[in-house]
């Protein structure tokens, strides 16, 4: 029986969203980048999960066959799934990080500041290709620290074992509609919306 994803609300109405997010794009984008792009991801993902059951596993290869290509769009599906349920839910707030405690806390000890944690996220995130994200991440497997990683697409770099706390979509479908090639003022305006108190709170879930 294949699993079904589920397409997450944001922690804000459609119509709320168009107001929150003024600063940070369109309002809409605000809707196109939730009800098509977003939405689509989940739609795929789960027409994969009915598809793989059925799928050749005997014909699969190292070069083409229908059982590898849906295994890669489905890294591609997911990443995209759970990339924006973050990059929506981190949204919406006043961009305090006092109101993190916990979270700016961590940052404050890795990077030694807050201030540097945002030049450091911003450089990562402006740095992604045409089409990624800049993600703040917990290395829960390895390190246990707290990282800025770049990922191009919505999985390549990537790491094991981090999860996203707060995750910056750089797709130029994000952006363009407001400010066109002005990457780094959507950068900027993203992280002077951020919901310091959301980020804490999945912060503590999995700092444990």
């Amino acid at each position: 029986m294949s699993y079904e994803w589920k397409f997450n609300p944001r922690p804000y109405s459609d119509e709320e969203a168009k107001d929150l997010l003024k600063d940070v794009i369109s309002p809409e984008t605000t809707d196109w980048h939730y009800n098509t792009h977003h939405k689509g991801y989940v739609t795929f993902l789960n027409k994969i999960e009915a598809a793989l059951p059925n799928a050749d596993k005997g014909a699969a290869n190292g070069n083409w066959s229908d059982f590898g290509e849906l295994k890669r769009r489905q890294t591609w599906n997911h990443g995209g799934t759970v990339l924006h349920d973050v990059y929506w839910d981190v949204l919406g707030g006043d961009g305090d990080p006092s109101k993190g405690p916990d979270v700016l806390a961590a940052i404050e000890r890795e990077f030694g500041s807050f201030d540097a944690w945002k030049a450091d996220f911003k450089a990562t995130a402006t740095a992604a290709k045409l089409s990624g994200w800049g993600v703040l991440c917990l290395d829960t497997l390895y390190s246990g620290r707290l990282l800025n990683v770049l990922v191009d697409e919505h999985h390549y770099g990537a790491i094991w074992g981090g999860i996203p706390l707060v995750s910056c979509d750089v797709f130029e479908h994000a952006y363009y509609h407001k400010d066109g090639p002005g990457r780094a003022k959507y950068i900027d305006a993203f992280l002077n919306n951020l919901h310091w108190g959301r980020i804490n709170e999945r912060y503590t879930k999995f700092a444990t």
